[in-house]
């Protein structure tokens, strides 16, 4: 395992080694300020061995921004608790970036019914993951004006973030939420100079990086999280050919972003025919930028599956180090197999006899 217990170094982000936790939503931070548990169960994994904490997904400074309840969210009334957060982490000898996030139109029913904030979207349309949920809730289609308050939400977070010293931050554009909810052609229906050809769609993902960058300076890192699978449609690309992710990737690489993190729920899966390369293995190669892969690592099998009834290939350790060794990706995200054992890097780089693919028999298990 020596291979990804290398250290990492990309502007002022210097990892001590190749491991991530990924971001997943947890729901312990009442009135959106994380607690001294947050910081606790962020801090068993960086004791545990990860090198990087990306945090569960954390609303922007905007009242539209959250979507389910207790998540976390970014602004004046939370910074002093992120500062502590972020203190504690360093000084465990780890590193943190917060997911900064915004759900658009994807929305927990009772959160809707407690909280009387509006449900922004690209588009006056009922999110695909809602309508196979049997919820009939109407986006309200974003103005100008909603978006420029949106995005100034997004800087005033990133220079937040900044400011109560994380390492970095993550921008979610991925699985159907609202920046993704631009790209997609069942969530944007705009006739606007945001909507229609893919460069229009794509618009507003780009002036949110652009303006992020502005506001937090050249050395400050920014990953970008996306992907082609989204809530309500597992099987959906955007992208159906390598030339159709150059096109999107370019742009973002343009606007500042330094790192990407393609999201996949298998991440020994070729995204394109005719080569065994993974979506994280195919920005590497379009882009030469550093990128993190992800996708059901250390599990053998996944939710998704369990929910739709499929069979899952075991994948292996062995084979995700064989893929960083040809340099597919430079840092691997792991998530629920880190809920499970916050030690499970320990025992992986020591190939301990207790290191075994969790099996994720209950979802319950998770909570």
């Amino acid at each position: 395992m020596t291979s990804l217990s290398q250290t990492f170094k990309e502007k002022s982000l210097e990892l001590k080694n190749r491991w991530v936790m990924a971001p997943m939503t947890r729901s312990f931070s009442p009135g959106g300020v994380p607690t001294k548990e947050v910081t606790e169960y962020y801090v068993k994994r960086v004791k545990g061995g990860v090198g990087l904490i990306i945090t569960e997904g954390v609303g922007i400074d905007h009242s539209s921004s959250v979507g389910y309840p207790d998540v976390p969210v970014m602004s004046s009334n939370s910074m002093e608790a992120w500062r502590e957060l972020v203190k504690e982490i360093h000084y465990a000898g780890g590193k943190i970036i917060p997911q900064l996030w915004h759900v658009g139109s994807c929305r927990e029913a009772k959160f809707d019914l407690e909280n009387k904030v509006p449900c922004l979207g690209p588009s006056p349309v009922v999110h695909p993951a809602l309508v196979k949920a049997g919820r009939n809730l109407v986006a309200k289609e974003m103005t100008k004006k909603d978006m420029e308050e949106i995005k100034a939400g997004f800087v005033r977070s990133a220079q937040i973030a900044k400011s109560v010293g994380f390492d970095g931050i993550e921008i979610h554009g991925a699985h159907g939420y609202l920046l993704d909810q631009f790209l997609w052609e069942a969530t944007n229906l705009r006739t606007d100079e945001y909507g229609g050809t893919f460069k229009n769609r794509a618009r507003f993902p780009y002036e949110v990086i652009e303006a992020i960058r502005l506001a937090v300076g050249d050395e400050f890192p920014i990953i970008y999280r996306f992907s082609q699978w989204k809530l309500g449609d597992f099987d959906y690309k955007f992208c159906q050919t390598a030339q159709d992710l150059e096109t999107f990737l370019v742009p973002l690489t343009d606007a500042g972003v330094d790192i990407f993190h393609a999201s996949t729920r298998r991440f020994w899966e070729p995204e394109f025919e005719d080569s065994h390369l993974n979506l994280a293995g195919w920005v590497k190669k379009l882009t030469e930028y550093p990128v993190i892969t992800v996708g059901s690592i250390g599990l053998s099998n996944d939710f998704v599956s369990m929910r739709m009834g499929e069979k899952c290939e075991r994948n292996s350790i062995d084979e995700l180090v064989k893929r960083f060794d040809q340099g597919e990706f430079d840092l691997a995200a792991v998530g629920r197999a880190l809920i499970s054992d916050s030690e499970w890097v320990i025992k992986i780089e020591s190939e301990s006899d207790d290191t075994k693919l969790f099996q994720l028999k209950d979802l319950n298990e998770l909570k």
